[in-house]
């Protein structure tokens, strides 16, 4: 397999990009390529890396880093106002326009990317083929209810210390930070130590987190960005291509915060994952690219977009 690095220029700077491709097999059959949204928002590519193992002969893989965030360009002093959804939908276009797929592609967003493949869909671009939705909410009031209830299950000196640390803006602290891992640990990656590439996206987000806090907020389970009232529920039946709706049973993507894409959207398959959180690709990795294979494989005679 090779990984080629490139970068795509816009106005307000560039996006890094790397594209996987088989190089030990041809094939004469044309593939469609899977485009990789990343999570966040604020987050890089590299804690989706497994996904190389989707990667097959006329089958490339595509990453890129989203404008503000790892190895594309960085804006900390720009206002919060000027991270919006718009701004990603605009930077994925060009990305697609850029590497010559808007004809032909397969789309896949985890948490953050979720949502954003979403809100893509329901435009019913004319090139995409198919979904999926991996670990991500239809709607942030519902994501931060379920977040809610799962901070609630947490020890009660862990929420005590969050509570107050929340209460008295001291949310950088270590005291705040330990306790905020204990979530993470049981919610978000239950693989222990992290993969590297998890880590190397985590790190990247430490350095900064300029996007994170102006669309999501300090943490997972502390949402008070602009997507605080986020959501796409309402316009889930006009997404017309097969959709694949993923999570994990430990998810802090629960079945509530999914429950509008399985209800909305017309052709739609669900895959929970029993033994995984919000990083199946990672807890069951194995599993997982089976599941995202054999739906990706589909024929594609389904719906199209008009």
């Amino acid at each position: 397999m090779k990984i080629t690095e490139g970068r795509l220029r816009r106005v307000n700077g560039e996006t890094a990009y790397w594209l996987a491709e088989d190089t030990e097999t041809s094939s004469s059959e044309p593939g469609t390529p899977l485009v990789v949204l990343h999570g966040g928002p604020g987050c890089t590519h590299d804690y989706l890396l497994s996904l190389t193992d989707l990667v097959r002969p006329g089958r490339p893989v595509v990453f890129y880093d989203q404008i503000g965030n790892g190895r594309s360009s960085h804006h900390p002093d720009l206002p919060p106002e000027h991270w919006t959804v718009g701004l990603f939908l605009d930077e994925l276009d060009m990305l697609l326009d850029g590497l010559g797929f808007t004809d032909e592609y397969d789309l896949l967003g985890q948490s953050w990317g979720g949502m954003l493949a979403a809100e893509h869909a329901v435009r019913r671009p004319r090139g995409l083929r198919r979904l999926v939705i991996a670990n991500s909410p239809a709607s942030m009031p519902r994501w931060r209810a379920a977040a809610a209830a799962l901070r609630a299950e947490l020890p009660e000196d862990v929420r005590s210390v969050l509570e107050q640390h929340e209460a008295a803006g001291t949310i950088e602290s270590d005291e705040y930070l330990a306790a905020s891992d204990i979530f993470y640990a049981r919610h978000v990656c239950r693989v222990v130590p992290h993969p590297p590439e998890v880590a190397a996206t985590f790190a990247w987000l430490d350095r900064d987190p300029t996007v994170y806090r102006a669309m999501n907020g300090p943490t997972e389970f502390h949402v008070i960005g602009s997507l605080r009232e986020w959501t796409v529920e309402s316009r889930l039946p006009l997404v017309s291509v097969p959709t694949l709706v993923i999570n994990g049973r430990h998810d802090e993507a629960t079945d509530e915060t999914i429950e509008p894409f399985l209800t909305g959207i017309p052709d739609v398959t669900h895959h929970r994952f029993e033994q995984s959180s919000h990083m199946p690709h990672w807890e069951e990795r194995e599993a997982y690219m089976s599941v995202v294979a054999a739906f990706l494989a589909r024929d594609q005679a389904s719906v199209r977009p008009t």
